[in-house]
């Protein structure tokens, strides 16, 4: 446990805390006598600590980022995989307690009980050492995807065709209208089109960043 309390960056006073977060519904329902509750409401808690961590990040340090946005945006942040990765950098697998059919099956490598782990274990740091640790833990396993430019880079061409897909009959189309500088340093001019109307005009790099950057520009016109 103290090798995972330094990956961590905490320490608990309440050991037991932590053996909680560790523990599967499927060892304690095969170990009743021991009257040791499954991580299932850490789980819980650990969901709201860590919704609310990765919300207050997003608002302090996107502030001309629409709502919409950071909705998705943070749903990328705490989906899953996300958990799962935070979860394997840990090398939490190893430290669960699990059923013995659990065990058997690969409950330790299962993406779903990794990433209930993580959240169960942010839960466990909140009540034994309150916000703040548990934020620092947050920002060090998950909130470094969005400074490092994992789901940073925010896929605001796919955004927009959700919501151009949500009403019929719209096309949307992009543009290439211009390409300028030497060919070390070239920068790229695109527009968004819909239904043959400009809504976005961006540059970039290459192509796909610059109908990125338009795209960027038409869904935030829309979303206004």
């Amino acid at each position: 446990m103290e090798k995972l309390e330094e990956i961590l960056g905490y320490t608990f006073r309440n050991k037991v805390l932590l053996k909680e977060a560790l523990t599967h519904s499927s060892w304690a329902n095969e170990n009743r006598k021991s009257r040791a509750p499954s991580n299932e409401r850490l789980e819980f808690l650990g969901d709201s600590v860590l919704g609310f961590t990765v919300a207050e990040f997003l608002y302090r340090n996107t502030p001309e980022m629409p709502e919409g946005h950071m909705t998705r945006l943070r749903a990328e942040l705490v989906c899953e995989k996300s958990l799962e990765g935070a979860s394997l950098e840990l090398g939490l697998g190893k430290y669960l307690r699990l059923g013995k059919g659990e065990e058997l099956s690969g409950g330790r490598e299962r993406p779903s009980i990794l990433a209930d782990a993580f959240e169960a274990v942010i839960a466990a740091v909140f009540l034994d050492g309150g916000i703040e640790p548990a934020k620092a833990v947050v920002a060090r396993h998950i909130l470094s995807q969005y400074r490092e430019g994992a789901p940073a880079e925010y896929d605001y061409k796919t955004a927009l065709q959700e919501l151009v897909q949500r009403k019929s009959g719209q096309v949307l189309s992009y543009h290439m209208t211009g390409e300028s500088g030497p060919d070390h340093m070239k920068l790229f001019t695109v527009e968004v089109h819909l239904n043959g109307a400009v809504r976005g005009e961006g540059t970039g790099r290459n192509k796909k960043e610059a109908e990125q950057a338009a795209a960027k520009i038409a869904l935030d016109g829309m979303m206004k």
